[in-house]
């Protein structure tokens, strides 16, 4: 009897060691155990990413996401117009900075484009149809006038919806986007059997087309890369494409047209974005930019980024979109701030940095 008891009584105590582990002691006082904070279960859910709708139009069905789910998010509306290769879920990518965009009011809404993702592909369509579906979504969600922020190979498309519908547009964001004006690229002078073999690599594994290099910022961002390479594999392979780069050969081919669209209607106030380091889309080739748009652009150049300049300086395309433009965003003591232009140059002079504090912290990927 003595040596059951002794094993109920360590049986006992190997419980309550295991229930002080998930968080409360057996035979805790009433007083400790009112030391605990009181659950909290939210109210409504948090989301997974923008969510997508969709709406038949010209005889086909556009994709689009949209993240004013409800009157709480709904905000100014952006257009956002995603690199090449892209689906109407990229604009997902920015959202480590979600909460500056809310509460800056900015509503974040991408059509999807010819062939990737969701959407079928028509080797009939060009920029025109793409202006088409936008202006389609638009009035659907009875937007009258958004922003627009194109990155990379984006640049082209916002270039031709600016052109053909510029009183819809309420300002112009162009963050490392490829110009379709000035020299064309190499690829021009390749043949769509050539472009399927090269581009058919390039894409086959997601990871590689969406590889950014080991010193880039987006390294910093947690889950950055693994959301980066999902968009990859969703582009690619959504429909059952299997990596079919039919659509990516056609895009690229369009990039090629020449002239580019007149921009001289556009009275919307505009910014471009350029990183310095960036070879991808590098300088001289966006200078093209400010030589095509009317009036004089506002121009941020920044030292610290390349082909990334969109996500290491989204934080200050945010302040852009929601009319702050007088406003730069530094890191001040460890304190964020969006403070005037000329106070953020002195503080940067001492031991401010340019963006969110959060690009001080360690690499989350």
């Amino acid at each position: 009897m003595k040596k059951a008891s002794t094993v109920a009584a360590a049986c006992t105590l190997a419980v309550a060691a295991v229930a002080g582990t998930i968080g409360f002691t057996a035979g805790a006082s009433s007083a400790e155990a009112q030391k605990r904070p009181e659950p909290v279960v939210q109210d409504e859910f948090d989301p997974l990413g923008p969510a997508m709708h969709e709406l038949r139009h010209a005889g086909r069905t556009v994709h689009y996401s949209d993240t004013g789910r409800d009157s709480r998010t709904r905000g100014e509306p952006v257009v956002f117009m995603g690199g090449t290769g892209t689906t109407a879920r990229a604009s997902g990518m920015t959202e480590f900075l979600r909460t500056t965009r809310e509460k800056l009011g900015l509503r974040m809404i991408s059509v999807e484009r010819n062939g990737f993702g969701d959407t079928e592909f028509d080797k009939k369509l060009g920029f025109d149809d793409y202006t088409s579906d936008v202006r389609a979504v638009l009035d659907e969600l009875g937007i009258r006038r958004a922003r627009v922020v194109a990155i990379s190979g984006g640049g082209p498309y916002a270039a031709h919806f600016a052109a053909d519908e510029p009183q819809r547009v309420a300002s112009l964001h162009l963050a490392a986007a490829l110009p379709p004006f000035g020299k064309k690229s190499e690829d021009c002078g390749l043949d769509d059997a050539e472009l399927r073999e090269k581009l058919g690599e390039q894409i086959r594994d997601p990871r590689k087309w969406w590889a950014f290099p080991d010193d880039s910022p987006v390294r910093r961002i947690p889950g950055f890369t693994d959301r980066a390479e999902e968009d990859g594999a969703r582009s690619y392979y959504q429909r059952g494409q299997k990596g079919d780069p039919s659509a990516q050969v056609h895009e690229q081919k369009l990039y090629c047209e020449r002239p580019g669209p007149d921009l001289s209607a556009l009275k919307a106030p505009t910014f471009v974005y350029t990183g310095l380091k960036d070879t991808t889309v590098p300088p001289s080739t966006q200078q093209r930019w400010s030589e095509e748009l009317p009036g004089k652009p506002v121009v941020r150049r920044y030292a610290d980024s390349g082909h990334d300049v969109q996500y290491r300086h989204w934080d200050q395309i945010l302040l852009d979109m929601a009319g702050y433009p007088d406003r730069t965003a530094v890191c001040v003591k460890g304190k964020s701030r969006a403070l005037p232009a000329k106070k953020a140059e002195h503080e940067l002079k001492k031991d401010a940095t340019l963006g969110s504090c959060a690009w001080n912290g360690h690499s989350g990927s």
